[in-house]
């Protein structure tokens, strides 16, 4: 679950990158590997910026200095498919036709296809094992079959049409067009619309809000919008069977005041602790020993002090937080995630010694975290820990963009609640129902009947997906194939990518 972002300023004199720098900052929760900003300027000219590292890091004064332009679009990276090389760090950029910036969010079930595809048939080369760069080049081929000097908004839409129908999977993206005679379009199958005159998309509402924008409304599913200097359209392209949102978004990716097709993030972060603190009592019963409520920060803390709340008992932050470590699910290698939780979190331990604690976090995944946050707590001395998790047991891989590619590397995978609890060192694992995850969520927009669950019941809602397909992802992206891949120092400086057709 990549972050990504675009603007365009009315006023063609100023420039679009600080707003769009400010917008991955925003967004840095949803990725940390690399981050990039591709800038449109006079003459259709792109400005280009792109490493791996933080936002902060990639991007000095005078980088963004060198970005010019009064439309743009932003990239931070958490990578799943492909690798954490600086070449797979987005935005993307084809020349042909007309000069294309691409920014994507998500993963193909079908880019062994595509690939063949795109070499024996279409001619174009793929340079990287990222699926954005398949995405962008099936666009590209898409609009050079119109064989046009000038292409119209009828000429994308069609494009992107065909897009929905050739590319398979969970994806959203946004494209900047550089087109002959300095005329520019920009497309967006994701994120939020602001209208005042300059026009905003991102992944979450929340960037919008801190950047002014006071009117934002969800992209639908098969909806594509295009925004010229003189006007905006949005179509409908194609039927789909259902809005299916990712219910992952709402548990731990998604910053909690932002709201997501239409859910506020912490209110139904807040009924996932009421739910939560439900089924606590009907597995520990009225009678339980439980002292003290305590949160994993950050995404946890609204669940823990709803749960507390509703169970009536103390809630405490035992952890101290160092917020210069980056969240640990989205960093590549278990032996990474595992240093990091040490370095990341410190236990207090007047808020542990001699109790009974209920840790309670968003989710659990492969364990690591959990597991040593439970080995901290029983160091600072408490005598009995129980773990909830805000989430359904995760058992199944996930292939729409989060990074959970190996069965073997989740814990609860075959394994029931006794055997994770046994693994994990807690005393006792709580998990919240699937039921339950999906009526928080669907409270606050009924019009959504289902979510995008795969990881909690492997139902993989665009189909297709075949264990021959899992097997393969399994074995390219699990934790000890990724780490065995090349990663390549951060690169500097800003290049210019120009069009003049």
């Amino acid at each position: 679950m990549c972050g990504i972002s675009g603007l365009i300023l009315k006023d063609t004199k100023q420039n679009a990158v600080l707003d769009i720098h400010e917008s991955l900052g925003l967004l840095q929760h949803r990725g940390q590997d690399s981050a990039g900003i591709t800038t449109c300027g006079a003459r259709g000219r792109f400005y280009q910026c792109k490493a791996n590292g933080m936002v902060n890091e990639v991007f000095t004064q005078d980088r963004i200095e060198g970005l010019h332009g009064s439309m743009g679009i932003g990239h931070v990276r958490y990578p799943t498919a492909g690798t954490s090389s600086i070449s797979e760090a987005q935005p993307f950029y084809v020349n042909s036709p007309y000069g294309i910036a691409f920014a994507h969010n998500g993963n193909l079930t079908n880019s062994v296809e595509l690939e063949n595809f795109l070499d024996l048939v279409a001619h174009r080369h793929i340079n990287t094992n990222s699926d954005s760069e398949l995405l962008l080049n099936m666009f590209a081929y898409n609009l050079e079959k119109n064989q046009k000097h000038r292409i119209n908004e009828e000429d994308v839409f069609r494009a992107i049409k065909e897009l929905y129908t050739q590319c398979v999977g969970g994806y959203a993206c946004i494209a900047m067009i550089a087109g002959p005679v300095g005329a520019k379009g920009m497309t967006n199958g994701s994120g939020d619309e602001g209208l005042k005159g300059d026009y905003m998309f991102a992944s979450e509402s929340a960037v919008m809000e801190a950047l002014g924008f006071d009117h934002f409304e969800p992209v639908l599913p098969g909806e594509a919008i295009i925004v010229t200097k003189t006007k905006v359209t949005r179509r409908k392209l194609i039927e789909t069977p259902e809005w299916r949102p990712c219910i992952f978004e709402y548990v731990y990716f998604a910053r909690p005041d932002s709201i997501i097709d239409d859910i506020p993030v912490s209110d139904a972060r807040l009924e996932m602790g009421t739910k939560l603190a439900h089924t606590v009592r009907r597995l520990l019963g009225d009678k339980h020993d439980i002292d003290v409520v305590i949160p994993v920060p950050d995404t946890s803390r609204i669940i823990a002090l709803q749960l507390s709340q509703v169970l009536n008992l103390p809630y405490r932050e035992g952890f101290n937080k160092n917020r210069y470590v980056g969240r640990t699910f989205i960093m590549p290698g278990q032996e990474n995630r595992r240093k990091s939780v040490r370095r990341k979190l410190n236990a207090m331990h007047y808020e542990f010694n001699n109790k009974n604690v209920l840790i309670v976090d968003d989710s659990i995944v492969r364990g690591t975290t959990s597991s040593e946050i439970i080995q901290m707590a029983r160091d600072a001395g408490a005598k009995k820990v129980y773990f909830a998790s805000a989430a359904p047991a995760i058992r199944f891989q996930n292939v729409y963009g989060i990074d959970m590619p190996s069965r073997k590397e989740l814990v609860a995978y075959n394994r029931t609640e006794d055997e994770i609890s046994t693994i994990l060192g807690a005393d006792k694992v709580i998990y919240q129902t699937l039921d339950d995850l999906v009526d928080c969520c669907k409270k606050f927009n009924p019009s959504i009947k289902c979510f995008e669950a795969s990881v909690f019941d492997g139902n993989y809602v665009t189909g297709g997906v075949s264990k021959k397909y899992l097997n393969t992802l399994e074995s390219q992206r699990s934790d000890s194939t990724l780490h065995s891949q090349t990663v390549s120092p951060v690169a500097s400086g800003i290049s210019n990518i120009f069009e003049d057709s």
